[in-house]
């Protein structure tokens, strides 16, 4: 018996928790298979052929469909496949992007029937365990704690914010041009015109004494150029553009045809319907930049013009090269003029529609440059075969890389439409190139006029700085 006034023992309210997997331990079904025969004539009425014409005609097809169903089979009357230009039947380059209301067709199989929910939150997934009141006192007490930190252990060192400053950005980029000319690296206080670098350390000192490639440490640099630009070729517009042919221009296949050095690009008026075309996507792009492609430049097309043969076109770019000695001399005009001058006659070829057309920002104009290496002593020694032995003329005498900043670049192909018709295989299409088409140019070179030497000479300006002195680099 328990002694007088013991207290009763407390109990403790607990649940057990178990994840039990059932089997289906049922027998089979009792009896034998038996084959039954049921009666299938509804079949043969849904596979006939009247059938399907009735359902064909009272449900029509609510989708717009070509012949080909958007395979291209018939080539005839795909543009530039026959001469060469097969972006007709490619998928396009750049892919437009793809519609809100239609990513959703585009989910991947894995995505796709009902959602999966995490079982995480869910009392009767967990695993087999104890449920007390004793559980939360156990997780807090094997929860880590902060322990104070021993005399030898090192903070981490604070990110110093500072460099992102403005000013110490510029400092890491005057150490760069101080790294490559140490002789004029600026050591003053900092003033409105000149701001000090930041230091090098005696790796990077090392680094550029005897610079290693980044990933190929056995391959050593044979020269060094200085970046500059080519104050010389600077044209009225500052600025240059690459053209790109998607087939081969001329008919030359089997070398280089040295007319298309000299040729002329002569851009075309735009027709009133492809110009009010160019302005509706241009309209729709500035309201919605997201989800409309920039049109870029408008779609001109271009007359070639190209010397009738190779002589023609020597001579004529010997008169353009300023280097040549002699490109000053009247004889090199391969034909006379209608006043008796001499002249250079440059004969129409074919029209060129745009393409492709890629457009840079008029604030970034040096974002894509064009470069030239330039060595005279190299130039020197190839001179006995290019140009004579005589003297150069240029004033170019500095071994630099020179750059040219290019504005634009645009791909074009043949006019099919055009080119067919003048070949009588197709009716011929008039629009405006035809009202001011040109059949040959008379090219007379002749010396810049005043107003062409004043732009020349800002733009030359704007590259100089206010200094005086051009910005460049080494590479």
């Amino acid at each position: 018996m328990a002694a007088t006034g013991q207290r009763p023992e407390r109990a403790y309210h607990q649940d057990y928790i178990c994840r039990v997997r059932f089997e289906n331990n049922l027998p089979p079904p009792p009896g034998s298979l038996k084959m039954l025969d049921i009666p299938i004539d509804g079949l043969d009425y849904y596979a006939s052929p009247g059938f399907a014409s009735r359902l064909h005609r009272s449900q029509p097809i609510n989708i717009e469909a070509d012949a080909e169903l958007g395979m291209p089979i018939d080539l005839v009357g795909m543009p530039g496949v026959f001469d060469g230009d097969e972006s007709s039947i490619q998928a396009p380059l750049l892919i437009p992007p793809v519609h809100l209301k239609d990513k959703n067709l585009l989910r991947p199989l894995s995505e796709l029937g009902k959602p999966k929910y995490q079982g995480g939150g869910i009392s009767f997934l967990r695993r087999t365990e104890y449920i007390s009141s004793d559980t939360a006192r156990a997780r807090a007490e094997a929860a880590p704690k902060s322990t104070p930190r021993s005399p030898g252990q090192r903070l981490r060192k604070p990110v110093d914010t500072s460099k992102d400053d403005p000013v110490n950005v510029l400092r890491a980029v005057v150490k760069g041009f101080d790294n490559a000319h140490p002789e004029h690296a600026y050591a003053g206080p900092d003033t409105k015109d000149n701001i000090k670098g930041l230091g090098s350390t005696p790796a990077e000192t090392e680094a550029w004494d005897n610079p290693k490639h980044p990933a190929r440490s056995n391959l050593k640099p044979l020269d060094f150029y200085p970046v500059l630009p080519d104050l010389e070729a600077v044209t009225d517009a500052g600025h240059y553009i690459v053209t790109k042919f998607t087939a081969n221009p001329t008919q030359i296949i089997d070398k280089r045809d040295i007319r298309m050095d000299v040729g002329l690009l002569r851009p075309g008026d735009l027709s009133e319907t492809v110009y009010a075309e160019y302005q509706s996507k241009m309209t729709a792009y500035e309201a919605d930049p997201v989800n409309n492609v920039h049109p870029g430049a408008p779609p001109v097309n271009f007359h070639l013009f190209l010397p009738p043969d190779e002589s023609s076109a020597i001579n004529l770019s010997k008169k353009l090269n300023v280097d040549d000695p002699d490109h000053d001399d009247p004889a090199l005009y391969t034909a006379q003029g209608g006043e008796g001058k001499g002249v250079f006659q440059l004969n129409h070829q074919r029209v060129y529609e745009t393409w492709r057309s890629t457009a840079i920002d008029a604030n970034h104009a040096h974002k894509e440059v064009a470069l030239a290496l330039h060595d005279p002593e190299l130039e020197e020694r190839r001179r006995g075969y290019t140009l004579g032995a005589k003297a150069s003329s240029s004033n170019r005498s500095k071994k630099a890389a020179y750059y040219y900043p290019i504005i634009q670049k645009i791909q074009l192909k043949p006019h099919r439409s055009k080119n067919l018709a003048q070949l009588g295989v197709t009716a011929r299409i008039e629009d405006q190139d035809d009202e001011g088409k040109v059949d040959a140019f008379d090219v007379v070179i002749e010396d810049l006029d005043e107003t062409e030497k004043a732009k020349r000479a800002e733009h030359r300006a704007e590259l100089l700085g206010e200094g005086g002195e051009t910005h460049n680099g080494d590479a």
